[in-house]
Parts: C-alpha cells; sequence; structure tokens
C-alpha cells in the first residue's frame, strides 16, 4: 500500500512539472533588432530588441535569430531551460570569436516574474507562422476642370476695315469689337482605389528544424547543454586523465576538454571517480555542472562524496546558479 502510494505521488508530480509552461526572454545588448524562430516558426512579427515569448511547454528548443540588419546574418542556437520558470537570455556579439552568443542570465518562478520592460514585445508561442496583417485601402480623387468661352446669343459684334491705297502703297486697318462671352466650367472627377497589404518585411525563409535528438530515452527534466560527448571520444578522455599522476594535471585536463563539450551525469560520476582527493572531486562537479547534458539527474552524482558537507557545498552552489 505504501509503494502504491509514493507511487502515484511521483507520478502526479511528474505530470505536474511537465504540464508547467516557461517564459523566455530574450533581447540583444547592442539593440540590434531580429526574428525570433522557435522550432522554425517566427514568432514575432516584426523585428524587436526585446522578444518575451510565453506559453512554452517543452524544455529544448531549436532558435535561430535572424537580424534586420542581413550584414549581420543569422545565428542558430539551442534552447534550454527549466519548466515553470521565466529565463532570460542575452544575444550578445563576441569581438574575439567575431559571432553572437547566447547568455543565460537569470532565472525566476513565474510567479516572480517581473512586468514588461517599456520596450518588450510579448508573444504567445506558436507553431505555425502568423497570418500576414489586414489589408489597407487607399483611395486617390483627382479633380480635372476645364474652361471655355462663347458669345452670348444676341450679342452685336462690330468689325470695321479701313483700307487706303495711295500711290506709294496700299494698307489696311481692321478694327474688331465684340459683345460679352459666356464661361463655361466643365469639372471631371476620377476616383482610383488601391488595395495594398502592409506586410512587415518578411523573414528569409527557414528550413523546418528537425526534432532534437532523443540522448538518454525517458528523461524528460532540464537540460544543461545540447548534445553529450560520443561514447568513444569519452573514453578517450578517461584514458587521458587516467594516464596522469597528479591530481592537478587530471583537473587541468578534465576542465579543458569539458570546456567545449557535454557530458552526461552518469559520466561525471566516472570522471569523479578518477580523483583520489574529496576536494577535488567537489571542485569538478561544480565545474560540470554547466556542461551535463541531464541536469536533473545531478543529485546522482552526490553517490561519489565520502562527507556530508561535500553534498551540502554542491547543492548550495547549484542553487546559486538559480
Amino acid at each position: 500500500m505504501k509503494n502504491t502510494f509514493f507511487t502515484m505521488a511521483f507520478i502526479l508530480c511528474a505530470f505536474f512539472v511537465k504540464a508547467q509552461s516557461s517564459n523566455v526572454i530574450l533581447f540583444t545588448e547592442n539593440g540590434e533588432k531580429f526574428y525570433a524562430i522557435l522550432n522554425g516558426v517566427r514568432q514575432n512579427t516584426s523585428p524587436e530588441t526585446n522578444v518575451k515569448v510565453t506559453g512554452l511547454n517543452a524544455n529544448f528548443y531549436k532558435l535561430k535569430v535572424i537580424f534586420e540588419d542581413t550584414k549581420l546574418g543569422e545565428k542558430d542556437f539551442n534552447l534550454a531551460f527549466n519548466p515553470g520558470m521565466e529565463t532570460t537570455f542575452s544575444i550578445k556579439f563576441n569581438s574575439k570569436k567575431n559571432s553572437y552568443s547566447l547568455r543565460p542570465l537569470s532565472e525566476v518562478p513565474l510567479a516572480q516574474a517581473l512586468p514588461p520592460a517599456p520596450n518588450q514585445t510579448i508573444v504567445v508561442y506558436s507553431e505555425v507562422p502568423a497570418p500576414p496583417p489586414a489589408a489597407t485601402t487607399v483611395t486617390h480623387t483627382t479633380t480635372t476642370t476645364t474652361t471655355d468661352g462663347t458669345p452670348m446669343p444676341g450679342d452685336n459684334v462690330n468689325v470695321n476695315i479701313g483700307l487706303n491705297m495711295n500711290e506709294t502703297g496700299g494698307g489696311i486697318n481692321m478694327n474688331v469689337s465684340g459683345g460679352t462671352t459666356q464661361t463655361t466650367t466643365h469639372t471631371t472627377t476620377t476616383t482610383v482605389t488601391h488595395t495594398t497589404t502592409s506586410e512587415p518585411p518578411a523573414a528569409p525563409p527557414v528550413a523546418p528544424t528537425p526534432a532534437p535528438v532523443v540522448y538518454l530515452p525517458g528523461y524528460n527534466g532540464p537540460y544543461g547543454c545540447p548534445v553529450p560527448m560520443a561514447p568513444q571520444d569519452f573514453s578517450d578522455l578517461k584514458q587521458s586523465i587516467s594516464s596522469k599522476s597528479f591530481e592537478d594535471s587530471k583537473m587541468t585536463i578534465a576542465k579543458q576538454v569539458l570546456r567545449n563539450n557535454c557530458l552526461f551525469t552518469s559520466q561525471v560520476k566516472e570522471l569523479m571517480g578518477l580523483f583520489t582527493f574529496e576536494e577535488s572531486k567537489l571542485d569538478f562537479a561544480k565545474y560540470a555542472y554547466d556542461f551535463t547534458y541531464d541536469i536533473g539527474n545531478y543529485f546522482k552524482v552526490n553517490d561519489m562524496f565520502t562527507f556530508e558537507s561535500s553534498i551540502d557545498d554542491l547543492n548550495n552552489y547549484i542553487n546559486s546558479r538559480h
């Protein structure tokens, strides 16, 4: 009976966590306007500098950032965050790498989320492209006025012609005087209607993004990094660390390789077992947390510690990261 109760409680907790939605805030530190593409679908209809996407039900998304300035190009990232949280990421240009990077800045529960910033655009996550804006009809009216004059009926027109002839030559003197004329004005109005669609500049076409690869079947928790290290590469890493006699040399190699790679929690435990001293194991466990794929399983590394104080120290460190 007790086992059944705990099983049901675990299922309910898992369902509750899975059902929680999340928010993500994306902004550029230097004010570049961009489109946010999540899993192949553009979320904001116009380029913005700060975009908040709500209603995210998964913990992992493929993000493509397309800048309004075509000279800046576009950049692909992997988004990973915890359910029920509002996570803020900055998009910053790295001058050393001559490329843009995505940096997590903060994470708070949805209930504690701050009011939106004045320049922030809020959109609800959509799996289908947004419809184009409504059409706008513009009417142009042109008026043409024509004026002509004709003599009034009954008016007299006098014509005097004088003809003088003499020995030196001849001449003609003509004097014409007329009556009043009637002025008639004709006005023609032409109306031309143009219907236009004020659709924002279309972002470059985005190829459909395939579903994320599942590297750990059955795992539904948060992700710390996108693609775990291949088994053969991990085996080579273990051999390289094991070949060193000094603890400092082992730590240097482990951190150097891990800086550009991703591990499973089980692999972190294996590497911790290569260190002799408790202090070294704790130091490596802290460093490896940010480079672990299934960080929801990270509590399992506690099995590698001898002292309870090390477990508490690691737990405090992880809590400080959130």
